[in-house]
């Protein structure tokens, strides 16, 4: 995924397109929160007590556009990348791993494994509309749900990275 530039979403577009340009500019804003660090820069947790790194953050993202647009969208049958969390009082219990980084880990594998994602979410979806469904938890969702739900995920998200970034090396903006 180029992040060389990061466009703004139109202003007024119709839904679908709306929806898909905030979440790939926030896409592109964790992305350009990572670049330009050595790797021990993208695996330092800055923001104590925090332990969320970018290296974290970026295998974390990966797991959950794996889980929201294979697993639970397409229905496919994709095992996780990452074991969740252990809980340990901590409110991680259940949610998505990738947050712990392994010794191998290194961000050109943690980023090939995101853009890949993030390329096979894009082929999910295209062939669906928005008010398509899918089952989750006894119900059905629909794809603006998912969106929106990951639209709210990454804006989190790159919170943290702009915490973390700026207390790296200092970096601001983007």
């Amino acid at each position: 995924m180029s992040t060389a530039e990061r466009p703004m979403p139109p202003l007024d577009a119709d839904e679908r397109t709306t929806l898909e340009s905030w979440l790939d500019f926030y896409r592109t804003t964790l992305a350009q929160k990572c670049e330009g660090l050595p790797e021990e820069g993208l695996r330092e947790a800055s923001a104590a007590p925090s332990p969320i790194t970018l290296l974290g953050l970026l295998q974390h993202l990966a797991e959950v556009e794996r889980n929201w647009f294979r697993r639970v969208l397409a229905q496919e049958d994709a095992p996780p990348f990452f074991a969740p969390p252990a809980g340990g009082g901590d409110g991680s219990q259940g949610r998505e791993g990738g947050w712990e980084l392994a010794e191998d880990a290194t961000y050109a594998g943690a980023l090939a494994r995101w853009e890949g994602e993030v390329a096979a979410a894009r082929k999910n979806c295209a062939a669906r509309a928005l008010d398509d469904t899918s089952p989750f938890m006894g119900a059905r969702v629909t794809l603006r749900w998912i969106y929106t739900h990951m639209i709210g995920e990454y804006a989190r998200h790159c919170g943290h990275a702009d915490l973390i970034r700026e207390r790296v090396d200092g970096r601001t903006g983007v």
